[in-house]
């Protein structure tokens, strides 16, 4: 077999441009928003250590891809059996090995990344990440609704897993300084925001890959509600991210940020309100495929504009 063909599937297995985005995701929070805003106290050290924390990441979400499609390959033989990796150009072996060796390293590079001895227990959260996207891939991701919110979750979790790293609980509970104050107001933001549209192109998902999971006893919410419940479902969550768009607007404009205004309109509300649209229409896989990938490209447009704090 060659190896170029090896090595495509094995970046499609853990899925590099959702890695990349990860990457991407971290060094925003801590190029724009956590280094403005503490400059005086941003250290080597301290960059050296979000390094190890951003490996840690990725390499805990690659072996949360892995994993999970260990546990699809029948359903992906249904669904997308020319993107088939594991059984096919990666043993299931050798992926089970990869899976164990990647989640070591993250848990490994997670300690790395520690201040003292006192966050310790981001190790222990991430152990807990890694232990969550095993019984996701074995149990929960067929259960209704379940799966939706774990993944969800996990997307958010790494930017929250970013803040944790930089506040210790003491701090957190005494809530003193400004710059803590925006620094956690803006983890919430943006934490809201990937778990809401990433809770939205999980559904718009489950319908789109509704024939195979049917197949296979998956109990996701086009199955159990049907396919036009569903969509009413996904348009209600679509109205509620445009609404909390719109309040994020309003407070750029009372901060005077008026390209991030003009940002925010042309690339996140604009677009929302055509997801909105040809989610009315959508009624084949193909069309919630597209509908997926422009979920995908609204989540890195909130992402990256973050840029637009780098200067507050």
């Amino acid at each position: 077999m060659p190896l170029i063909k090896v090595i495509t599937g094995f970046f499609r297995l853990i899925r590099l441009p959702n890695l990349i985005f990860i990457a991407l995701t971290q060094f925003l929070l801590q190029s724009c928003i956590y280094e403005p805003l503490y400059r005086p106290f941003v250290t080597i050290d301290d960059t050296r250590r979000f390094g190890f924390l951003l490996v840690a990441s990725i390499l805990i979400a690659a072996a949360g891809y892995i994993i999970n499609d260990y546990f699809d390959i029948d359903i992906d033989q249904i669904n997308k059996p020319s993107r088939l990796v594991i059984g096919k150009l990666i043993s299931k072996r050798g992926s089970i090995f990869l899976h164990f060796a990647f989640n070591v390293a993250g848990l490994v590079f997670t300690y790395l990344a520690i201040r003292s001895i006192q966050q310790i227990y981001l190790v222990f959260l991430n152990l807990g990440v890694v232990v969550l996207l095993w019984f996701y891939s074995v149990r929960y991701k067929k259960t209704l609704l379940v799966g939706n919110i774990i993944i969800s979750f996990l997307v958010a979790w790494v930017i929250i897993i970013f803040f944790l790293s930089k506040m210790d609980p003491i701090q957190l509970l005494r809530g003193a300084d400004k710059s803590q104050s925006i620094f956690y107001q803006l983890t919430i933001l943006y934490a809201g925001f990937a778990f809401l549209a990433t809770f939205i192109r999980e559904l718009i998902k489950d319908v789109e890959d509704q024939e195979g999971d049917r197949r296979h006893g998956c109990k996701t919410l086009p199955i159990m509600w049907g396919a036009a419940l569903t969509r009413t479902f996904i348009a209600s969550w679509v109205v509620i991210l445009a609404v909390l768009v719109i309040f994020v607007m309003v407070y750029l404009l009372q901060l005077k940020m008026r390209i991030a205004f003009v940002y925010s309109f042309l690339l996140v509300l604009i677009p929302i309100f055509s997801i909105l649209k040809n989610l009315t229409k959508a009624s084949t896989s193909e069309d919630f495929g597209k509908l997926s990938a422009q979920m995908k490209w609204l989540l890195l447009a909130g992402i990256i504009s973050m840029i637009f704090f780098y200067s507050r």
